[in-house]
């Protein structure tokens, strides 16, 4: 059986690395600094790296507080903790309809790099004004897999699967006018695209693409060797 920590108000999974390649990640939003300080503490003592997302600035500050060598995304509201070295490989290329869409973005490039991924970003090269993604496609194409993050109406990632011989995962984001829903304009636009080749995760979930994107490129930088 594998083993876990009992803390009362969580149960920390110390040995998902082995079951699936990667550590477990600590969603923070909905808990208190002191909790956070106790689970990150536990796995620091287990010599682990973590990773925790949407992480507000207060739960951040007291997580660095009592571990200084936490490193903290203000824009992604990711914080880390790195106590083994982690080799880079492939390339993962996030791309952004808008500025708007960076924080999700960010998000998705701290998980990728956290999970052994080399990540380069493509910012602001939506449909508006798409010889701007012209300009960068071919170094786009250079990647193993694309995560391709918009809102309004989600028009990138479409566009991208159509252009690419890669897989694309699409985030939509919650950008945008009243119209687009908070994201679900985006999300409909995305899950009804034409293009083939395109997966689409949920609304503002830069950490599932980030996540998705690491395990496709983990496995094309293997040759396609699972072990």
């Amino acid at each position: 059986m594998d083993k876990y920590i009992e803390l009362n108000f969580a149960k920390l999974d110390i040995e998902r690395a082995k079951r699936r390649g990667c550590s477990e990640a600590v969603f923070c939003e909905p808990k208190t600094n002191e909790q956070l300080v106790k689970i990150f503490s536990e796995f620091k003592k287990c010599g682990q790296n973590v990773l925790g997302t949407r992480a507000n600035e207060e739960q951040a500050a007291a997580l660095i507080e009592a571990i200084p060598e936490i490193k903290y995304n203000k824009q992604a509201r990711v914080v880390t903790l790195i106590q083994n070295e982690i080799t880079q490989k492939g390339e993962v290329a996030i791309c952004t309809g808008g500025t708007g869409d960076i924080p999700i973005a960010e998000e998705a490039f701290e998980t990728a790099t956290f999970y052994g991924s080399n990540v380069k970003k493509y910012y602001d090269i939506g449909v508006a004004g798409i010889h701007r993604l012209f300009d960068k496609i071919d170094e786009i194409k250079k990647a193993n897999v694309i995560i391709a993050v918009a809102g309004m109406e989600g028009a990138l990632g479409g566009v991208l699967a159509g252009m690419v011989d890669i897989p694309v995962i699409a985030v939509p984001t919650s950008v945008g006018y009243g119209s687009s829903f908070n994201g679900l304009s985006a999300l409909l636009t995305m899950l009804n695209s034409c293009a083939e080749g395109m997966t689409v995760v949920n609304i503002d979930n830069g950490f599932g693409a980030g996540y998705s994107a690491n395990q496709i490129n983990q496995l094309i930088s293997r040759g396609g060797n699972r072990q």
